[in-house]
């Protein structure tokens, strides 16, 4: 198995304990030198939070496992591409490289709607990997709307 596909199956294992608990099933892990620092998933309606995205979440652990803000040496996988605010949290973390499951057309900010993280007029730029596990990700996100929807009936 590849390496970005094995840290992409921990990033969607995280995706289904949001999705366990009702929120939108995203999730991401950081890895440092070849080991996952930090995990995160969707929290946004269990905190009460506009802030406790999956990447968020996992930068601030991974920050606090580095005990630096600067996470100039690890790469982040995610289930699906980053919104506005994740994607400039992960420019202003310094994350060299991200890896990414599925695209997000609604609020992507990875090249989708916008691409933040390799805007040329930040002092930072990130290397983007898109489709690890596309489908897999992808399924998430849509069998947990379709379920959400019948629920609502």
């Amino acid at each position: 198995m590849e390496k970005d596909e094995k840290y992409m199956k921990e990033a969607i294992r995280q995706a289904k304990k949001a999705a366990a608990i009702e929120e939108v099933p995203i999730g991401c892990v950081i890895v440092y030198q070849d080991q996952i620092i930090s995990r995160g998933y969707n929290r946004r309606n269990i905190q009460g939070s506009t802030l406790a995205h999956a990447e968020l979440l996992a930068i601030q652990k991974a920050s606090r496992k580095l005990g630096d803000w600067r996470l100039e040496e690890c790469t982040m996988y995610v289930t699906l591409e980053p919104c506005p605010m994740c994607a400039g949290a992960v420019v202003q973390a310094r994350i060299p490289k991200i890896v990414i499951g599925a695209m997000n057309p609604k609020a992507g900010c990875a090249g989708s709607i916008l691409n933040l993280l390799e805007e040329k007029r930040f002092n930072h730029q990130v290397k983007i990997k898109r489709g690890v596990l596309a489908e897999d990700c992808r399924n998430l996100m849509k069998d947990f709307f379709r379920d959400l929807r019948a629920k609502k009936k």
